[in-house]
């Protein structure tokens, strides 16, 4: 006797896959589970009434309705509770997938905040923004002699519709209008160069590889540190992520006591040297690849 299929699908209107019936004509619940895991049954649509009626299944085998298959498309049953979490876990899949995407798009930036009084604290300056949303982080940049505020600070949120909502109005802190918007180095995101790579402007000449390495590491994994030789008041950190990089463009940070800059470690291919006033300047050869700043 040749052997029979019937045609069986998860849904009625997806193709169906044929599955071998038995030499009675039955077919084993266990050849159409092991298509469609998870499967207690079949049901078909009945061609005169339009109704879905359910096949016969007993102790693990499905006899055919009227003893003939036909050419109907059964449809798998499966059990409510299997169904009902299958298409929870599929939800909460797809929930995640887009709340990765949306991130990956819409990720937080440190924004600069610009016109600060003399007097504002850090603390000021987060009691004043916990009022749009979370606050991950508030600095206010100071003179690394005085200690005395340059004017200006820095604030991350938590969400990226927080920041839009902060970007987009004036700030009326300690008495005084505010701007807050993204860095220079943000302010195109859209912008091809996306370099791992940042240029340390301003380094004196006791910081030592090793010591620029520890330092930079609390802001992400670092992969390499390059001081010239010989030196030339600048080094270069690369970071294993560009976002990190690019998050430290345009700050000044305390190394050792000394201020330093951080931009882009980009080549510019024309005779412009380095700010001869950077602590620790030394001409440059002609002909040699300088940085800008």
């Amino acid at each position: 006797m040749s052997e029979m299929y019937i045609r069986v699908a998860e849904d009625e209107n997806e193709e169906p896959m044929e599955i071998p019936s038995e030499d009675d004509g039955t077919v084993l619940l266990s050849s159409v589970a092991a298509q469609f895991p998870g499967a207690c049954g079949l049901r078909y649509r009945n061609p005169e009434s339009q109704c879905m009626r359910g096949v016969r299944l007993l102790e693990g085998v499905l006899h055919a309705p009227e003893n003939d298959w036909g050419n109907l498309v059964y449809v798998v049953n499966y059990p409510k509770a299997c169904f009902t979490d299958n298409k929870r876990k599929m939800d909460e899949i797809d929930a995640a997938s887009a709340v990765k995407v949306k991130r990956g798009f819409q990720k937080t930036s440190d924004l600069i905040v610009l016109g600060l009084p003399w007097k504002t604290t850090e603390q000021d300056l987060k009691d004043y923004f916990a009022t749009f949303g979370e606050v991950i982080m508030v600095q206010v940049k100071r003179d690394a002699k005085t200690g005395n505020s340059k004017g200006f600070g820095f604030v991350r949120f938590t969400d990226y519709e927080t920041q839009t909502k902060v970007i987009a109005q004036r700030h009326m802190i300690d008495g005084r209008w505010c701007d807050c918007k993204l860095p220079n180095s943000k302010a195109c995101p859209d912008e091809p160069m996306r370099s791992r790579k940042i240029f340390v402007g301003r380094c004196t000449e006791d910081m030592t590889t090793d010591e620029l390495r520890q330092y930079f590491m609390q802001y992400g994994e670092v992969t390499d540190v390059f001081i010239p030789k010989p030196f030339r008041a600048f080094a270069f950190v690369t970071f294993a992520d560009d976002q990190v990089a690019q998050a430290l463009c345009g700050e000044d940070l305390i190394i050792k006591g000394v201020s330093v800059h951080i931009s882009n470690a980009e080549p510019k291919h024309n005779n412009r040297t380095l700010d001869t006033d950077s602590p620790g300047f030394r001409p440059i050869p002609s002909g040699t690849r300088v940085w800008k700043s």
